[in-house]
């Protein structure tokens, strides 16, 4: 046993004493150096964490279920934005289409006798014009001819000419679309002779006095306007004259 004894103290023989665990191991110097490394933040201090007593109490909801309170106000813009909606005239109106001047200009057309407003006159309304057009030429299409595009080609040419020679008679002058507006207006007694086109030959003695009635109808009712508009005094057959030569033209697409 002795032997054993021996063999074991010598197996377990080590340098390893217990002073060398002061010295630092795995690349620590000592626990000074630890302590300095790691110990800048203070841990002695107390946390800000409130305690459970000092909770603030929380307020009661005031308002009502599925009614929230208004926490939103508008800005000065969007109130001015929403009063400027309020306030915008109607989407005809801004659109230029008058129902009430409409059918005052029709009445006027209609009586050649009767006076024409010059402040409604000189409105450029292309809705009742763009309506007579059309019904020109839908009755012309029921009497088996397509004239569309002569409708629309004349009309241009004449609206032009017209406008090119009451700038040159008129003091105050005149506008494009007031021209149109007005010509386009007196073609309604035209629609007339169109439609009697459909119903018989305007080819005889009836129809050559019924055309020319119409004729003198249609330029008697379009100098009215232009002269009431323009106050062009004493020139009524001076500007009726044109008109005649222009209506003239639609008189005889309606005839022949």
């Amino acid at each position: 046993m002795s032997g054993f004894d021996n063999f074991n103290t010598d197996f377990y023989q080590s340098s390893y004493s217990v002073d060398d665990q002061n010295q630092g191991g795995y690349g620590y110097s000592n626990s000074e150096n630890y302590n300095k490394q790691y110990g800048q933040y203070d841990y002695s201090q107390p946390m800000g964490y409130p305690s459970p007593g000092m909770m603030q109490p929380q307020q009661p909801y005031a308002g009502q279920i599925f009614q929230p309170t208004q926490t939103y106000t508008p800005s000065a813009s969007q109130s001015m934005y929403s009063n400027s909606f309020d306030d915008e005239p109607p989407l005809l109106e801004e659109l230029g289409i008058n129902f009430d001047h409409i059918w005052q200009k029709t009445l006027t057309v209609l009586h050649p006798l009767k006076l024409a407003d010059g402040s409604i006159m000189n409105e450029t309304d292309m809705a009742g014009p763009m309506v007579f057009c059309l019904a020109f030429g839908a009755t012309l299409l029921l009497s088996g001819k397509i004239q569309f595009g002569y409708v629309y080609g004349i009309s241009a040419i004449g609206c032009l000419a017209m406008y090119c020679l009451l700038n040159l008679m008129s003091m105050t002058g005149v506008s494009f679309g007031c021209v149109a507006s007005v010509l386009g207006y007196c073609l309604l007694p035209m629609i007339i002779l169109s439609s009697c086109g459909v119903l018989f030959s305007l080819q005889g003695m009836i129809g050559i006095i019924l055309t020319a009635t119409i004729i003198g109808w249609c330029s008697f009712s379009a100098s009215k306007i232009f002269i009431s508009a323009l106050a062009m005094d004493g020139q009524q057959f001076l500007v009726a004259y044109p008109c005649a030569l222009l209506y003239g033209v639609f008189a005889l697409i309606s005839v022949f």
